[in-house]
């Protein structure tokens, strides 16, 4: 029987080591590509949070202002005039999500209103195979909408004196509200009726 030359072993040893040491590569490269990936969906949850935050408390806001409006039926002008974005709210969420808040920038406009958040993870990627990484953090943004539901309204003046007795809003979501200026209901029982907050595409803002 052939013995098998010496060198061999030797030769076959280093192409092991290069591939083990291949493999390490590609496998810490897999983990620092899932990492940011993860880190990335944590931001988007955490723009997204910080959003809605933003428009619900831009919300909660509008009633002293609402309600002061309808006695002299000048709905219509506050409606147009701008309201103040929750962004104090959305830093909140935004820290309560491992992110930081970097932009909150409304948009106003007749009866749509924006509201756009930019907000920037805490941890960074990271990886030791991927150069810089130690400096690179998940950056995301989100666009909530505040919407005035019930633009079809109708005041009532029952003595003729100029002063409005009641309000009745028919909404876009199939409800009707009568509001007595004099006696209004809490402003928590009907926000959510009278205006509309939820998340919206980016590009949706540009129309």
């Amino acid at each position: 029987m052939r013995r098998r030359p010496r060198g061999d072993a030797g030769q076959a040893f280093p192409i092991y080591v290069v591939m083990v040491a291949g493999l390490l590569f590609l496998a810490f490269a897999f983990f620092a590509v899932g990492k940011a990936s993860a880190l990335r969906n944590g931001s988007q949850g955490a723009a997204d949070a910080a959003a809605l935050a933003a428009a619900q408390s831009a919300r909660q806001q509008l009633g002293p202002g609402f309600y002061a409006s309808l006695p002299g039926n000048t709905l219509e002008m506050f409606l147009n005039a701008p309201f103040t974005p929750g962004c104090a709210e959305a830093g909140r969420l935004a820290s309560a999500n491992d992110a930081r808040l970097r932009s909150c920038l409304p948009r106003y406009g007749y009866l749509r209103d924006y509201i756009t958040v930019g907000v920037k993870g805490r941890e960074p990627v990271d990886s030791s195979v991927i150069p810089g990484t130690e400096r690179t953090f998940a950056k995301a943004k989100a666009t909530a909408l505040l919407e005035f539901r019930c633009p079809g309204w109708k005041p009532v003046d029952f003595n003729s004196d100029g002063v409005q007795d009641l309000f009745i809003f028919t909404c876009s979501n199939g409800r009707m509200l009568e509001i007595a200026p004099g006696s209004p209901p809490p402003w928590s029982q009907v926000s959510n009726i009278l205006f509309d907050v939820r998340l919206v595409d980016q590009t949706a803002n540009d129309e």
